[in-house]
């Protein structure tokens, strides 16, 4: 554990306790997106889309999955594909849940995963070692169970401006969240198929859901316009990788 996170759990154990249980009592409960969860949509070349994760991914803060990160992102990589895609989210997955999910799940390709995890990790207490090593198990998981996709991992949203959470536990929960973030960002450039996502998000406390916690529809938007301007640039830049060199000009006689 990081020095300075061991002298603040330490130092301010009892209040970040006392602070965490009148969140978790006062905050709503705001329910997952209503919507399919599967579909395809679009015309032109197949992209087969898996997106994954905690309740942010499952659109708690929307509505409708149209208005949340999968609606917005099917919409967009159809303007181009034909997108068949699947979401396998739920609210309160940590690592560690999703690990088990996946292996319930069938074998099924996909070309392209959009993972969603970190927060309830980091409300848990876990150690950054430990998430790290979980999500070096998800991503072997993925590549077993989807064939060889790309894999796009989201950061951990920034914490520190959750408008739900009083100070210190605030400060405390982001300083964790960035340690999260720097060390998956490290390892993930290791990884030939993996990809960190880091979406600029509006911080404007009115954009986030009403529960202070979740991100509110244009941050969902944001989101999924990042992940698709990502997804589309892997393809290209992987199709101008295969796609065979001209011919040399004949030279003159």
């Amino acid at each position: 554990m990081d020095l300075a996170h061991l002298l603040a759990t330490v130092t301010l154990g009892p209040v970040l306790l006392m602070q965490g249980r009148g969140v978790r009592k006062r905050t709503p409960r705001l329910p997952e997106a209503a919507g399919p969860r599967a579909g395809h949509r679009g015309a032109g070349p197949d992209l087969r889309l898996l997106i994954l994760g905690d309740s942010a991914a499952a659109g708690v803060g929307c509505d409708h999955q149209d208005d949340a990160v999968c609606g917005h992102l099917v919409r967009q990589l159809a303007d181009h594909h034909t997108v068949h895609w699947r979401l396998e989210a739920q609210t309160g997955r940590t690592t560690a849940d999703t690990l088990a999910h996946l292996r319930s799940l069938p074998r099924e390709p996909a070309d392209a995963v959009l993972v969603s995890l970190g927060v309830n990790d980091v409300t848990a207490g876990l150690h950054t070692g430990t998430w790290l090593a979980q999500q070096a198990e998800l991503v072997g998981q993925l590549r077993a169970l989807c064939g060889a996709p790309q894999i796009w991992l989201t950061v951990v949203p920034p914490m520190g401006h959750f408008p739900a959470l009083p100070q210190p536990l605030r400060g405390y929960l982001g300083a964790q969240a960035r340690r999260f973030n720097t060390a998956l960002t490290r390892w993930a450039g290791t990884q030939p198929d993996v990809a960190i996502l880091n979406p600029a998000l509006p911080l404007d406390p009115t954009l986030m859901a009403s529960d202070g916690f979740h991100p509110g529809p244009a941050a969902h938007r944001a989101w999924a316009q990042a992940a698709a301007d990502a997804i589309q640039a892997s393809r290209f830049s992987a199709q101008t990788t295969l796609r065979p060199a001209p011919p040399a000009p004949a030279s003159a006689a």
